[in-house]
């Protein structure tokens, strides 16, 4: 049962700490978007935002915790959204329809292209960088999308396969439109998204869709 009794506001040190964590986060962001993973330093961090090397070192131990960090500010509101567009009650069709057309505006935002072009072009050096995106920001979409499969496969809408690679699928689909903003071509329209989407959610649905109605849910 959920209490009623609100949480007590954050003291002004707590909430100070808060606001300081949040501004080197977006100095790093602008940083690492910009200028790439290597060419951002902890001290060049420093001398944009001010402050000691010891207060900064008390947020973030190293780079690379700093790096998470960013990608989980990054990503959090979009994990968020597309776990939320696969928990309601209409059909799997429309369901998956709004899931792509989602995943798809999002990898075509600026920042999400400006992060996966540090990603492959850095990996090589720095391969803890694939690992930290994979971990903070893929597992989490490719979980939502394996748990929806699961359950319509369970409700006898879908083919009885394995539910990870099915949603693989329909996720590198989506993901593959990415590569126009990767080569730095304009992003398409709104209306061309919702096309694709509709697209690659029919080629999914021909493949695993099962040919009988799913049977009525015991009451």
């Amino acid at each position: 049962m959920e209490s009623d009794i609100e949480s007590p506001p954050l003291g002004k040190r707590e909430a100070n700490k808060l606001d300081r964590r949040q501004a080197i986060i977006d100095a790093a962001r602008h940083s690492f978007l910009e200028d790439g993973y290597a060419a951002t330093s902890m001290s060049g961090l420093l001398k944009t935002l001010g402050g000691s090397k010891a207060t900064l070192w008390s947020y973030f131990r190293s780079k690379e915790e700093l790096f998470a960090a960013v990608i989980e500010d990054l990503t959090a509101a979009f994990r968020e959204e597309l776990e939320g567009s696969l928990l309601g009650s209409s059909g799997i069709e429309a369901t998956l329809w709004n899931f792509c057309s989602s995943f798809m505006r999002k990898m075509e935002h600026p920042d999400t292209a400006a992060l996966r072009r540090l990603i492959i072009g850095e990996s090589a050096r720095f391969p803890e960088l694939g690992q930290i995106f994979y971990d903070r920001a893929v597992i989490h979409v490719e979980h939502a999308m394996t748990a929806y499969v699961a359950s319509q496969i369970a409700a006898g809408r879908l083919h009885d396969e394995d539910p990870k690679k099915m949603a693989q699928f329909l996720l590198g689909l989506c993901a593959a439109r990415h590569n126009q903003r990767l080569w730095g071509v304009v992003a398409e329209q709104d209306a061309e998204v919702e096309a694709d989407s509709q697209r690659f959610v029919g080629y999914f649905l021909r493949l695993f869709r099962t040919s009988e109605p799913p049977a009525p849910l015991a009451e």
